[in-house]
């Protein structure tokens, strides 16, 4: 039953985890009693500037590039990395845990980490963002992969052991084709996420659309800043749309 007493004392603790949070984070609805000012801000968002779409269309398009760069080079090395970090197609078993711990720190540090180590070293522009992007899903795609192929069946791969086929080929004949449908949902979840982590980037000078944004943001073209939103805003539809279509059709 729902009121159980754990159950209670769990509900409890909840509450008090939230009230606890709300004051360390300062959460405080009064501070909406006076719209006047957002009003005022928001009002100069229109008339939008549209005399930059070309550039901002080109930008939305390195944006893309960015995400599905650094998605579509992680997934490729993550993976191979992910049946060495499965527990029942890692080769040995100190190498399996080397690199279940190798994946989790590579996906325990943020994209804006590796973009700032990144962008420090390399320069300004979009190939820092692509790296920082890749290196952060190799770790998070490396771990999902590999928790996929721990939970296949293992007929099929016992079964091409037994004809003697190696065990790269046993893997990728046996393996893979089970789990493909949900590596290709993960990747395109990812590759959804990745959009919104370029825009993140630009604000550190990764380029795109969102090193547009932070800029009109800093010389206060709000009339630019609301287009630059807008473009935002329908792209990340487009793509989320697209996504499911893909899904749908191949999953």
């Amino acid at each position: 039953m729902w009121f159980k007493k754990i159950n209670i004392v769990t509900i409890l603790m909840l509450f008090i985890a939230a009230w606890y949070s709300m004051r360390l984070t300062e959460f405080d609805l009064a501070k909406f009693k006076d719209f006047k000012n957002m009003i005022d801000f928001l009002g100069q968002w229109f008339p939008m500037d549209f005399s930059r779409i070309e550039t901002l269309l080109y930008d939305s398009l390195e944006t893309l590039a960015m995400a599905f760069l650094g998605t579509f080079f992680g997934l490729l090395i993550g993976l191979p990395l992910s049946f060495i970090a499965a527990r029942n197609t890692a080769p040995f078993k100190s190498l399996y845990q080397f690199s279940r711990v190798a994946l989790s720190f590579v996906r325990s540090i943020p994209e804006i980490v590796f973009g700032l180590i990144l962008l420090t070293t390399l320069g300004l522009g979009p190939f820092p963002a692509v790296l920082a992007i890749m290196f952060h899903n190799i770790g998070v795609l490396g771990k999902l992969i590999s928790e996929l192929i721990e939970a296949s069946d293992r007929g099929p791969l016992e079964a091409m052991k037994a004809v003697g086929a190696k065990n790269w080929i046993a893997n990728l004949f046996s393996i893979i084709p089970q789990i493909w449908p949900n590596v290709l949902s993960h990747y395109f979840y990812r590759f959804e996420v990745a959009i919104r982590t370029s825009l993140i980037l630009g604000f550190i000078g990764g380029g795109g659309i969102g090193q547009r944004l932070f800029n009109d943001f800093n010389v206060f073209h709000y009339s630019a800043v609301s287009l630059d939103v807008l473009i935002i805003m329908i792209m990340v539809i487009i793509v989320d749309f697209a996504s499911s279509y893909v899904r749908n059709r191949i999953i």
